[in-house]
């Protein structure tokens, strides 16, 4: 059983053993500086993304596409969305870098269910209603509040957040009501470690999911490209990757059917945004719970939010290489569901 992917650095070891090169990539938002304007005229034709990353080197690649997306970039005093629009030589460039929010993190005492520790790394089984780290809407009560509690002091909280957002510590996220195993570093070698082996496929992320209806066959593959809704903004949706989607790949493995209902299990080739969700949902199986994507109902079971859980999480420890293995076993919400479909049955 395998699972996901994730950002950024380091020198790691693949599951055969051998050294594997972890390339840098900051998709982190280190921007420090106060709201700033870049200007500047293009000398050769290319990709919008890569333009910028070539004339601003301090930006990273994927943080181009980001102020892309966000509509921070405009070529000859028009905005640009599309990271695939092509630059003229002679065109006026303008980017506006977002100004820095610093935020004060406050450690916050809350239950944690720890599934693994040691001084590099924790891994948690995340409950459903907590979001992973602050942003605006969720000034505290996140993990990472409760975090800073537990170990004192988390990697990266020297940085300011951008747009509101920091998340020290943080490896890869869950959406707020979705329930699981979810890995936190507490070291700055570990962060760029562990996020490396998710980026390169080391690590592996598995989840259970319940879905309305009964999927023909008893596997498949979803490759649809995703990106942000165009005219919802906190949601996702199916994008063709020349509008600005992003590959995005699912497998999905039937465990047990239950009448109109079905246990899936996910493997992930990409990480992005709601992937499962969005991806179940366009093969009209949407998630149980799912109050955007599906319809919501809970079935006569009080489901916190959607029916999904990140099941196991597999990773090389940062220091030792020695594989750890986590599992999360469901919360008492998700086995009730399961046995309310059985009895149906």
């Amino acid at each position: 059983m395998t699972m996901e992917i994730g950002d950024s650095a380091a020198m790691g070891r693949g599951s055969g053993g051998a050294a594997v090169d972890l390339e840098r990539d900051l998709d982190l938002d280190l921007e420090t500086a106060p709201e700033a304007v870049l200007e500047w005229v293009a000398i050769a034709a290319d990709r919008l993304d890569r333009a910028i990353a070539v004339a601003q080197p301090d930006l990273s690649r994927s943080r181009c596409q980001k102020l892309i997306v966000g509509g921070q970039v405009s070529i000859n005093g028009v905005a640009e969305t599309s990271k695939h629009a092509t630059v003229q030589p002679g065109d006026r460039l303008r980017v506006v870098l977002p100004a820095a929010v610093p935020l004060d993190l406050v450690p916050q005492e809350m239950p944690l269910d720890i599934l693994y520790e040691d001084r590099h790394v924790i891994v948690l089984n995340k409950p459903a209603g907590v979001v992973v780290h602050p942003a605006p809407g969720h000034w505290d009560g996140t993990l990472v509040n409760g975090l800073l509690h537990h170990c004192k002091t988390l990697p990266g909280m020297d940085m300011p957040a951008i747009g509101g957002v920091q998340r020290p510590g943080v490896v890869h996220r869950l959406d707020r009501d979705t329930t699981g195993a979810i890995a936190f570093a507490k070291t700055d070698l570990a962060n760029q470690h562990l996020q490396a082996q998710l980026r390169h496929k080391i690590a592996h992320r598995e989840y259970l999911g319940v879905v309305y209806g009964c999927p023909a066959g008893d596997r498949g593959i979803v490759d649809q490209p995703l990106g942000r809704h165009p005219s919802d903004r906190k949601k996702q949706t199916i994008l063709p990757e020349e509008k600005g989607g992003r590959r995005a790949i699912t497998h999905w493995f039937v465990e047990e059917r239950l009448g109109n209902f079905t246990l899936l299990r996910f493997l992930l080739k990409t990480g992005r945004t709601h992937q499962i969700r969005v991806h179940c949902a366009h093969l009209g199986h949407p998630i149980v719970g799912d109050p955007v994507y599906g319809s919501g109902r809970s079935l006569g079971v009080n489901l916190t939010g959607q029916a999904l859980h990140a099941w196991k999480l597999q990773f090389q420890h940062p220091q030792t290489d020695e594989w750890i293995c986590t599992e999360a076993p469901p919360p008492p919400e998700f086995n009730k569901l399961l046995d309310v479909l059985r009895r149906r049955c």
